[in-house]
């Protein structure tokens, strides 16, 4: 048995590579520009689909990442190899009842669609917000500036990479589970400014927080974000705002351990909030 584990260097793939090998699995890790010298990786990029036939050659299961252009061919070129079943990193946006208009979602959706239409079974794992999100606010912690919040009371339910990583490992490795889609959460419903005082507690440094309206924050991350998909993460935000998310146990159902808190994830990140030295 061979897996198949696209975009490699995300931390979720980190991840569950590692739990993979632990278990004594067949890894073949892949991405679109493989790092020279490491064995075992291989060429697969999404974009484009002359990569994907010799990176599925033998693999029995896929653990994907979303990319919406050539989801169809994906699933095609995976039914051709033989593989049986694939594990999609999908996410949350996509039960927005606007999906297919809203940009955050959209993507994801088309993905879903083309490969839960094709012939191999499809497992859907749709996580919320990452914790890792939080790696957003990192310069401005390192520097002492305020973070720059239009919604410092919305809600989000920070999950751990590593536990979307083991729901991944559960679905790969178990005989149930396959076809079905599973939306994972953290364990608490948290705002941004709960969040960045965990992180004040953990690094040891004040951290403030600097509200702005929407059009200052659009206009603070135009270099990093385009303004539609801007939009669409203040119109989440706002809806969120002061008001708790839903939280399941979806973690702990599949992988028979709680969800990792936010918390735990900060602690093991706060040099990523620290100045250098």
């Amino acid at each position: 048995m061979t897996i198949l584990v696209t975009g490699a260097r995300g931390a979720v793939a980190r991840h569950l590579t590692a739990l993979l090998r632990e278990r004594g699995a067949e890894v073949r890790e892949a991405s679109s520009a493989p790092a020279p010298g490491l064995p075992g990786r291989v060429v697969c990029d999404l974009n484009d689909p002359s990569t994907f036939a010799p990176a599925l050659k033998g693999v029995t299961s896929v653990f994907l990442y979303a990319t919406a252009a050539h989801a169809g061919a994906f699933a095609r070129e995976a039914a051709e190899a033989g593989v049986e079943h694939i594990v999609l990193l999908s996410s949350a946006s996509v039960l927005n009842p606007e999906a297919e208009t809203n940009p955050l979602a959209a993507s994801h959706l088309n993905v879903e669609r083309a490969l839960v239409a094709g012939p191999v079974r499809t497992t859907l794992l749709r996580p919320g917000s990452f914790s890792s999100n939080a790696l957003a606010w990192s310069w401005a912690v390192k520097s002492g500036q305020p973070v720059s919040l239009p919604y410092p009371g919305a809600h989000n339910d920070p999950i751990h990479e590593a536990d979307v990583a083991a729901a991944a490992l559960a679905v790969l490795t178990s005989d149930g589970g396959h076809g079905d889609a599973h939306t994972l959460t953290g364990p608490r419903s948290v705002t941004f400014a709960e969040q960045l005082d965990i992180l004040a507690a953990v690094t040891g440094r004040p951290v403030e927080i600097r509200r702005v309206s929407r059009e200052q924050w659009k206009a603070e991350m135009a270099e990093y974000l385009d303004a539609g998909f801007a939009d669409a993460l203040l119109d989440y935000w706002s809806s969120t705002d002061g008001t708790p998310v839903e939280i399941n146990d979806t973690v702990e159902r599949l992988t028979g351990r709680a969800a990792r808190d936010f918390e735990t994830w900060a602690r093991e990140h706060a040099a990523d909030f620290l100045p250098a030295g």
